[in-house]
């Protein structure tokens, strides 16, 4: 540490690795700046997990309310309303009580937090302003942006982030994706009543997870009125008088009054000065990093979605833990990116950890699959068509739990104790001897017996 410069560490974005590295760097003795542009806690508490879990939540509440008849209570069904601007209102708030904790916290550590827009002028140097600053380590956290296709009507498409801030709801929109952000937002627009048509230009959506599970989802997805085209795509939008005209690749054209492209984000770098500094960059146009997270300038790292590794607000605050260890701490750290659990909020939600079927193939591992479908409990007496799907994926020559995934209800809470037995290196022996948790959907997960491939 040097006290002839500014500060030790200087980090540029005041997302959730950035917020992270910054408190524990300061904790550790270091004198730490953070810069932010926009709004602490970055995309996850502004504009992504967080208001997004929110507005799942306050979309299937109408299922909730529908399901409960079927438990002896009377719904009126014809004064159910539903309020948008209350919920947005209400977001809002609960947003705006996050930024301040995360304030309070940096605060509280002695960072000294820097509104404005940072750009490199040297190894050690950044300008915010007309003024600069310097420090003997810089970290770029700038994160992700959605990315839009370019297309005719570009303009006329929403992004994810202005969806959190709609005025209003249409009668009718089209979700252009197939990734989580698509189906998340599908379902969402799907259960506040709106007539959503989900179009990506692939064979099937949910591409990575594992093929069971993105056949599975086809058909919930459909039963919650969601209208699925697939190997299409949008070739230009225009204004109309019933909001906007889309053309498609296959020669129609459709009438909706919203478009929002979830197609994608890509790694915030605009305007920081990085290429004149000799930082290198991946194919994908992420910043290239070694293991310890050191650029091709040594003074300078970066971590996040910034770097292309997994979109996970866990993996960034990972991330942060082991630099900061790195930089101010016993020097030692490491990441390790496998076996990371992660959920789609999609309705019903997806969990799942470790390998999908495809994946342990390819690796060359002898595999045994174990697969169970049912109706939840609950849905027995409200009546709702809606089903659940587990599956195990297992090495059929050390019985190791290579993989788990699901589809059902809270299957993100069963996945995060599911991600612990991985991670520790389970097998199905220790499934199997594990005593379920009866009557939960959990349980499955330690009863299936009998495998089917």
């Amino acid at each position: 540490m040097s006290e002839s410069r500014d500060f030790d560490l200087i980090v540029i974005g005041a997302g959730s690795g950035g917020v992270r590295l910054a408190r524990m760097s300061a904790q550790r003795g270091a004198r730490v700046a953070i810069v932010e542009s926009r709004y602490l806690g970055g995309t996850c508490v502004n504009v992504g997990c967080v208001p997004k879990k929110l507005f799942v939540y306050g979309a299937h509440a109408g299922e909730d309310i529908e399901d409960a008849a079927g438990y002896g209570w009377h719904v009126p069904h014809d004064d159910i309303r539903f309020d948008w601007p209350t919920l947005v209102a209400n977001k809002n708030a609960e947003i705006e009580r996050l930024n301040g904790i995360y304030g309070q916290l940096l605060e509280g550590a002695g960072v000294t937090i820097i509104q404005g827009t940072a750009s490199l002028k040297d190894p050690n140097t950044i300008a915010v302003g007309d003024r600069e600053l310097t420090a003997g380590h810089i970290t770029v956290a700038t994160g992700s942006w959605p990315a839009t296709p370019d297309v005719p009507g570009r303009d006329l498409i929403l992004s994810s982030n202005e969806m959190f801030y709609l005025p209003q709801l249409p009668r009718e929109a089209v979700v252009w994706g197939g990734g989580y952000i698509a189906v998340e937002f599908a379902g969402i627009l799907a259960g506040l009543g709106v007539e959503t048509t989900l179009i990506y230009r692939g064979e099937l959506f949910m591409r990575g997870f594992d093929d069971d599970i993105r056949r599975f989802l086809v058909g919930e997805l459909e039963k919650k009125g969601i209208r699925l085209r697939f190997q299409t795509t949008i070739n230009a939008v225009e204004e109309s008088d019933s909001g906007y005209s889309i053309s498609l690749s296959d020669g129609s054209v459709m009438e909706t009054g919203l478009v929002l492209a979830a197609t994608g984000r890509r790694a915030l770098t605009d305007g920081l000065g990085l290429e004149a500094l000799g930082i290198e960059f991946t194919t994908s146009g992420h910043i290239r990093v070694d293991e310890g997270f050191r650029t091709a300038v040594p003074s300078i790292s970066a971590l996040g979605d910034v770097i292309g590794t997994p979109q996970l607000t866990p993996v960034a605050l990972a991330q942060a833990m082991v630099l900061s260890r790195r930089l101010f701490g016993d020097g030692e750290g490491e990441m390790d990116y496998r076996n990371i659990p992660t959920a789609v909020f999609c309705q019903p939600n997806i969990g799942t950890v470790g390998l999908t079927e495809a994946e342990a193939r390819e690796a060359g591992h002898a595999v045994v699959i174990y697969r169970s479908e049912f109706r939840p409990m609950k849905h027995t007496l409200s009546g709702r068509d809606e089903r659940s799907l587990m599956k195990l994926v297992v090495d059929a020559d050390t019985d190791r739990v290579l993989g788990a995934h699901m589809v059902g209800p809270d299957a993100g809470e069963i996945m995060q104790g599911l991600g612990v037995a991985l991670k520790c290196g389970a097998t199905k022996a220790d499934f199997d001897s594990t005593i379920g948790i009866h009557p939960t959907s959990a349980e499955e997960f330690v009863t299936m017996r009998t495998p089917v491939a």
